[in-house]
């Protein structure tokens, strides 16, 4: 895979306005971006995209590849006297990022806007204000701003992206459309006779807002026979403990996890191994923090591996990926389709109960 185009595609899907709970307003630009890249594609009732690329074989297995399509945002509950709206939090966001934040208000049309900021000089103390005490100034009147955006409007983080050097990408909703991303352009890439079983991608909806994530409707949609659900995690930082976060530019992650398949994951490990894929394996004891919590019990069961990409800056608007990572993701998730002894060891086979 060239470097020069997974970056591009990162930046390109990022950008999309998917904020949690308004994941359909993302179809449109998403279709165009992936026209052509896929056997057929869906979208079903709570939001998740899904898109499906077949194998060519007769009775072949399925296998779901999962990545969030959602981001963290905000939500418009009053348009206030002076011309300010207020907002609500949509998917966790530390209140500490926000004063004179760079946002996008999606109204009748896209604003730009800036939370404002109270100035050193003026504040009576160092604290933080609620969220709930937060505006957003578009520089419009309190009349003009009533035509054009109600209460309910999704305010997302402006899309601006750059680099750092020795391959760091900087940008918003790297979680998890980063993720995505990868995956995408990965089996689009891949040769259907190469597939080992039929793919089904899914960018799931709700994951930040929804402890279940629209993730279980699509998986028991796809009715997969094993699954890899793909997220950032905590990527090592000064001020955090080794065993909480992992290291950048060394690849990706491998959840360890009561409420994963072990099989499935030591499997998973095994492959990066015979590949020269750089990865760690982590310990999750009892949850994932991810939809593959979620997965592993829909239908009758589906086992599924969760698999990170480490992210610094996570849940704020300049999110951090390292390139060399993204690509040893892209790397995995091809092996990993492509892989007849996964499909082979983790397809179902029907037990007859006497």
């Amino acid at each position: 895979m060239n470097k020069n185009k997974l970056k591009e595609f990162i930046f390109s899907l990022c950008s999309v306005m998917s904020v949690s709970g308004f994941e359909k307003r993302a179809e449109k630009p998403i279709t165009e971006l992936t026209a052509g890249m896929f056997d057929s594609t869906l979208t079903d009732a709570v939001g998740n995209r899904i898109f499906i690329k077949k194998c060519g074989k007769q009775n072949a297995p399925r296998v779901l590849i999962d990545a969030h399509l959602d981001e963290i945002g905000m939500i418009v509950t009053e348009v206030c006297k002076g011309g300010f709206l207020r907002i609500a939090n949509l998917g966790g966001i530390d209140v500490s990022i926000m004063q004179a934040a760079d946002v996008i208000v999606y109204g009748e049309k896209p604003l730009r806007g800036v939370i404002a900021s109270t100035p050193p000089h003026l504040k009576k103390d160092d604290k933080l204000p609620a969220f709930s005490e937060l505006l957003v100034d578009t520089g419009l009147s309190e009349d003009t701003l009533k035509e054009l955006v109600d209460v309910g409007t999704p305010v997302g983080f402006a899309p601006i992206y750059g680099e750092l050097l020795n391959g760091r990408l900087i940008g918003k909703s790297f979680d998890d459309k980063a993720c995505a991303a990868c995956a995408l352009l990965a089996i689009a890439e891949t040769p259907g006779e190469e597939l080992a079983a039929d793919v089904y991608v899914m960018l799931s909806a709700t994951e930040e807002t929804n402890r279940l994530g629209g993730v279980a409707a699509g998986a028991f949609r796809c009715d997969p026979d094993y699954a890899m659900v793909i997220d950032v995690n905590l990527a090592r930082v000064p001020d955090t403990k080794d065993y909480e976060t992992v290291e950048m530019d060394k690849g990706i992650s491998i959840s360890l996890s009561a409420a994963t398949d072990r099989r499935l994951s030591m499997a998973t490990a095994e492959l990066c191994r015979r590949k020269d894929i750089p990865f760690s394996l982590i310990a999750a004891p009892s949850s994932t923090g991810t939809n593959a919590t979620t997965v592993n019990l829909v239908g009758l069961g589906i086992p599924t591996v969760d698999v990170g990409l480490p992210l610094a800056c996570m849940h704020t608007y300049n999110e951090v990926i390292s390139m060399t990572d993204a690509m040893s993701l892209a790397r995995l998730v091809r092996e990993f389709v492509c892989s007849k002894e996964i499909a082979a060891e983790m397809t179902r086979e029907e037990v007859s109960l006497i």
